[in-house]
């Protein structure tokens, strides 16, 4: 039986990647299904396809580090389907570079994204899950936990992923509403792949103690379990889903 039946979740930066896998596995599990993104006409090209696989979605436009914006997304949200249920953070912009190149545009859109767009997604989503209780998934990050060269900006955002979602666990925990995260390690991503290219790619598979690099599916059913029943005493947790990397000991 499908997990999701009658619930309704939002999903930020849905139009491809992680969020597109997971907003179309929430869709196929019966939610309805609100696709965020930085430009609508991205969001409703993958609406388009939930619809015609038969589920029920919309798209939204919405700069995330915007707060009014991301507001105004859980109000269409509301005023589409009734209620809303599940909030995936997932929406992130991204450079890497060297400490000595970090600019102060970059620094405030990446902070403004990454960490920003948390606050005002959880800021806004929480009053709509007071009544029923709810789910709110954040996108992380191995990256948060080990490190990574020319990632300074990139690590310590999804360091802090962790932290806000152990907060606010405890803040919302007594309205019902679990706040957990998920830290991935490297996704083959169409982004991903272009940026790594073939012997980095190589590299990190042959350093996975399963030998393949994750897929978005493997996110998307860790973002299914947590969105429903199944995790319903699970909060304040970052779950790595990363094929065991941030464990190997290679000597």
């Amino acid at each position: 039986m499908a997990e999701l039946v009658g619930r309704v979740a939002l999903v930020t930066g849905a139009s491809r990647g992680l969020g597109r896998a997971i907003a179309e596995l929430f869709a196929a599990e019966g939610a309805s299904v609100a696709l965020v993104d930085l430009k609508r006409s991205w969001a409703e090209q993958a609406t388009a396809t939930v619809t015609a696989n038969g589920g029920r979605a919309i798209g939204l436009g919405a700069d995330v580090s915007d707060r009014a914006a991301v507001h105004a997304a859980v109000g269409a949200t509301i005023a589409q389907f009734g209620r809303l249920d599940v909030l995936v953070n997932n929406a992130m912009w991204n450079r890497y570079e060297p400490i000595a190149d970090i600019t102060p545009d970059t620094f405030t859109k990446m902070v403004g994204v990454g960490l920003g767009g948390i606050v005002w997604g959880i800021q806004a989503a929480a009053p709509h899950m007071r009544a029923d209780g709810g789910s709110i998934i954040n996108i992380g990050s191995m990256a948060g936990r080990l490190g990574s060269p020319n990632a300074l900006l990139y690590a310590g955002i999804k360091a802090g992923v962790d932290g806000l979602t152990r907060s606010c666990s405890i803040e919302l925990g007594r309205d019902r509403i679990r706040v957990n995260a998920i830290a991935p390690s490297t996704i083959a991503t169409e982004g991903v792949l272009a940026m790594l290219g073939a012997e980095k790619i190589k590299d990190r598979v042959a350093r996975s103690p399963i030998g393949r690099l994750g897929e978005t599916r493997d996110i998307a059913q860790t973002a299914l379990w947590l969105a429903s029943d199944r995790s319903g005493f699970v909060t304040g947790q970052s779950i790595a889903v990363d094929g065991g990397i941030g464990h190997a000991f290679y000597p």
